[in-house]
């Protein structure tokens, strides 16, 4: 329960499914997994998830982790998400590590403060303080990148003192041939190549407590031509807790293509939702026309 907010559950009693949805995921996979069935989440709704890419206090988008786009005020587009029918909103401070600046406390404050369901928090969380302090803003999960890699336990650390369903391992694979599977770990934003492989590290992080995979393709982001279907079916047959993915949607059949053929429990929107293409209540129509289950409101 930490970090969830009393005007939340108020306003919507939803609230507390969608926080511990991904958890109940985790735990129905292990039962599955002792029963010698994997348990395939079908029974769960598919979560769709605006991402707010945040630099210097703006939404952005770009291509490949580059060539950044103007694409809002967060807290607007916060609320704006929120009233559509979002299930969760992603905030992340996309130069936080790189640029070695503090969190930015203020605006998740501001955000939380305007949407009444799950919310999380990433950029530059490097200790247990740090997580805590995202939190204690209203942020229900917060998420870690670069230093998962720099400092792996972490992740055990946060699991341990704030539950799984709070944290939220994002991961940033590209395709670049140097390691076993093909694709390689980038932390700092996508700038900094680390020579882990990406299965090897989701198998991890899994093992060290991660309740979530928060899983982007460097090669697929900004591009609009569809998410990485190898590498998210190649993350969502090895581990047992959901993942989130992220990076590439351009239509609705690229979202409907990722829970299918990828087999992730949630898709991450950025573009498609940010420049107008299309609502999040659309992409749940269209979900649910093709059997998916989705919530409505």
């Amino acid at each position: 329960m930490t970090g969830l907010r009393m005007t939340e559950l108020k306003k919507k009693p939803f609230v507390l499914g969608l926080l511990f949805a991904p958890i109940l995921s985790f735990l129905k996979e292990r039962v599955g997994t002792c029963a010698g069935v994997r348990y395939t989440g079908a029974m769960l709704a598919t979560r769709i998830i605006p991402c707010l890419d945040v630099q210097n206090g703006r939404v952005v988008k770009g291509t490949h982790f580059l060539n950044l786009r103007d694409a809002g005020d967060p807290v607007e587009r916060a609320a704006l998400y929120d009233a559509q029918g979002a299930d969760e909103l992603v905030f992340l401070d996309i130069t936080a590590s790189h640029e070695k600046r503090d969190l930015m406390f203020d605006y998740a404050r501001r955000v939380a403060e305007e949407v009444f369901i799950p919310f999380c928090v990433g950029g530059g969380i490097k200790t247990v303080e740090d997580f805590r302090r995202i939190l204690k803003t209203g942020a229900d999960k917060a998420s870690i990148n670069t230093a998962a890699v720099t400092t792996p336990e972490l992740i055990t650390e946060c699991a341990k003192d704030f539950g799984a369903q709070c944290v939220v391992v994002a991961v940033d694979p590209k395709k670049t041939g140097t390691t076993s599977s093909g694709w390689e770990v980038h932390i700092h934003g996508g700038r900094t190549p680390t020579g882990i492989d990406a299965l090897d590290w989701v198998r991890e992080m899994e093992d060290r407590g991660a309740g979530e995979i928060m899983l982007t393709s460097m090669d697929a982001d900004g591009t609009q031509a569809g998410y990485d279907i190898a590498l998210t079916r190649a993350v969502t047959e090895i581990v047992g807790i959901p993942v989130i993915a992220s990076g590439g949607a351009g239509n609705l059949e690229h979202i409907y293509e990722a829970i299918t053929d990828g087999g992730a429990q949630a898709a991450l929107v950025s573009s498609i939702v940010h420049y107008g293409t299309h609502t999040i209540s659309e992409i749940k129509a269209y979900l649910a026309e093709r059997n998916i289950v989705v919530r409505t409101v």
